[in-house]
Order: C-alpha cells, then structure tokens, then sequence
C-alpha cells in the first residue's frame, strides 16, 4: 500500500502542532507502509519527500489563493497511490481533488476547524472564506475524518452537521517520550536570565488568539512578584495581536522583574530545558483539539496548568498531572470567555495555587510524565491509522 501525505508543514519548516503530528506519524508508518509525503516549502534532500513552492505567477497574490496554487502542483503527483491523506486546510484541496481525479480515497485529519476561528479573516482577509469553502469541501467529500480528541470530534460534527459520524474517528496525537523528556542546562537558563532557585511559569506557543496568551499576560500580572514569567512566543498571525501581545509584555515589565521574552526559534533540546525547570507550563487557550504542547510539557516532567476546553482535559487529568481552570465560552466560534475578567482571574488563582506549592508540582510533573509514555504513544497512533488506511481502501 502507498500512502501519499500531503501537509504545509514538514521539518525543516514547522511552527505548530500539526507539523509535529505529521512527522512523527510519518516516521512511526514508514516501518510497515510506503509513504510518500509532499509538503509545501523549500526543496528537502529527505527520502520520499516532495516540496513545492509557491507558483511564480502566484507571488502576490492572497495567501489563500497561493495555497491553492501549491495545491494543484501536488495534485498530478499522487497519481498510482492507495489513499491521499491530508492535514489541515492548507493541505485539503489538494486531497480532495487528488481523490476525485486519481479515484482513491481521501482522509483528513483535523488539527483545528476554520469555523471555529473566525479571527482568522484578520490574517487572511478574503481568504478567509476561501479557506473556509476548501475545509468544508474537502470534510464533507473526504472517506473518513480524524479528530484528534473527542471534544474535536463533537466540534467536526457540530461545525459540519451533514457528515456521517460513522466517518469521524478518534485518533489521539502522539509524543516522543524519548525525544521529550527532562534536560537540565543551567547555562541556559543563565543566558535568558533565567534563575532556577525561584518559580517560573512557562509558556511555549504561537502568537495567535486561539492560544489565549493576552489572557495569560494579564493573569501574569495577579502573581506574587518572585514568580517568573517566561514566554516562548512567535509566529504572531498578525500585526494587530503582535502589537497587543508586545504592549502587555512590556507593561509587565515595567510592573515586575524575572519576564522573559524568547522570540526566536528554539531547537527542541532548548525548550526541554526550560519545561523542565518550569514550576508549571501554562496553556491558557481558548480553542484547542488537542495541545501537543501539553504533552511534551509533560513529557518533559513539568505540571500543566491549562484551560478546560476542546482536548486539553482529555490530557490534562485536573489534580493528577496538573490543573485546569474553568472557562464558559461565547458559542460564536471564537472560543471568547463569557466574563474574562472571571478567567483571567481563576487562571490567576490556579497558577498562584500550583506555584505555592512545589513538591505537589513536581508530583503532577511526575504524573504527566507518565501519562504521557503510556497513553500516547506514537506506536499506537500509527497502528490505528494504518488501520484506518487498510479499512478505506479494502485492503
């Protein structure tokens, strides 16, 4: 069986979780399927990997009409394969035709729903609907859809009520506990100033209004001042949320001392270091299907404090490996809190609770460590994806 895999994004160029999903499935299938994966971006020297920029013609147009673009120079190419399986919407237009031209079927796997962020028009403007029509299409037309959590599959089916719930499968993300796990590096945490005798609260995100961090920022503000503040933060979707993001640091910073910005990218050995001096991760989003973010905060022995929505209580176990904080949502697809001052202020109290007392942290860290080793496994993750390969295609 060849399995062609279509994705935006693929190392070297990942920036968010459903990057991260696609390789390490792709690694986890390679041993028992062929794969052939084709990725947006610049030329790769990897094995049975294809890139695709870009069409000339395209270089300026909307960003959404340039995915299509690349979408079509996919689409010829997985000609002679069993199955297409796309990830996110960048990726869906180019398996769903891929199906309807080569007569194979198509599987999506949800990582987020363009329904459910609506704020995306800020970044995409008109594009917005383009993208939105794509996912629909795409869902609506697919063999079968993969939520990656429950609460994502009752969101699949909430946003796209016409689909056929038999088709829309639970399959979890994964983690690498091998490649995740504890590290120290005191130097480091001694270039960013980081100083592990007192308690810090980590961040690790993109900057984008789904990922709540101008809520954090202000809950930030409500700690006691030996805490430390240390933000992981890039990619900002647009200029309007990076200049909102930007004012509340610095504001934080004229307030107290120990708040780290990293905005560069940094190698995963890097971010291991800084979870695992971490008192707490904190995930304060207000959508989120999963959060493997969540999952390698744990794997690397840090508790997790995160809001209690989409995926995240499906990972976060509230007392064992971390807490959650309550949040009651506006139901226009934004994932608003209803009061945020009410949640700015619980996120507050949560985090100032797991701060308080470390050696309960350390417990949770433990804890979440272990969850993720023997529930998330990537073996297992692939087996039922493959499973799902042989059940679409009657092989």
């Amino acid at each position: 069986m060849r399995v062609d895999i279509v994705t935006k994004e693929y190392p070297p160029e990942i920036y968010g979780g459903a990057g991260v999903h696609v390789t390490e499935l792709v690694a986890a299938l390679r041993p028992s399927i062929q794969v052939q994966v084709r990725a947006f971006g610049a030329a790769r020297d990897a094995a049975d990997t294809t890139s695709y920029g870009v069409p000339a013609e395209l270089a300026t147009a909307n960003g959404a009409i340039q995915t299509l673009g690349v979408d079509l120079e996919i689409v010829g190419d997985i000609a002679g394969a069993d199955v297409v399986h796309s990830h996110t919407w960048y990726a869906n237009f180019a398996g769903h035709l891929a199906s309807l031209l080569h007569g194979i079927p198509h599987i999506v796997t949800a990582h987020s729903l363009e329904p459910l962020r609506p704020w995306k028009a800020e970044q995409l403007g008109g594009g917005y609907a383009v993208s939105s029509y794509i996912e629909k299409t795409a869902y609506e037309g697919a063999a079968a859809v993969v939520a990656v959590s429950e609460g994502m599959r009752r969101d699949i089916l909430r946003s796209y009520p016409s689909l056929d719930p038999a088709k829309v499968r639970v399959i979890y993300n994964g983690i690498d506990v091998e490649s995740w796990r504890p590290r120290e590096d005191a130097p480091l945490l001694e270039h960013y100033g980081i100083d592990p005798g007192k308690p810090s609260v980590v961040f690790v995100g993109r900057i984008t209004r789904q990922k709540g961090l101008p809520y954090f920022l202000r809950a930030a503000a409500l700690l006691p001042a030996e805490v430390q503040i240390v933000l992981c933060a890039g990619a900002p979707d647009t200029p309007a949320i990076l200049a909102e993001v930007t004012d509340l640091v610095r504001d934080l910073q004229r307030r107290r001392s120990g708040v780290v910005w990293i905005d560069d990218f940094l190698q995963r050995d890097q971010l291991r270091a800084l979870l695992t001096a971490a008192t707490t991760f904190v995930c304060p989003s207000v959508y989120e299907p999963l959060g493997i973010v969540n999952l390698e905060a744990m794997a690397c022995g840090a508790a997790v404090v995160g809001t209690a929505t989409g995926g995240i209580p499906e990972v976060v176990v509230d007392g064992v490996t971390g807490r959650l904080v309550p949040i009651e949502q506006v139901q226009d697809g934004t994932g608003t809190p209803t009061d945020p001052d009410k949640f700015v202020a619980d996120l507050a109290a949560v985090l100032a609770e797991v701060l308080a007392d470390p050696e309960r942290a350390r417990a949770y860290g433990a804890a979440g460590r272990e969850r993720a080793t023997t529930e998330f496994s990537w073996a297992a993750i692939a087996e039922a994806t493959a499973a799902l390969y042989r059940e679409v295609t009657g092989n």
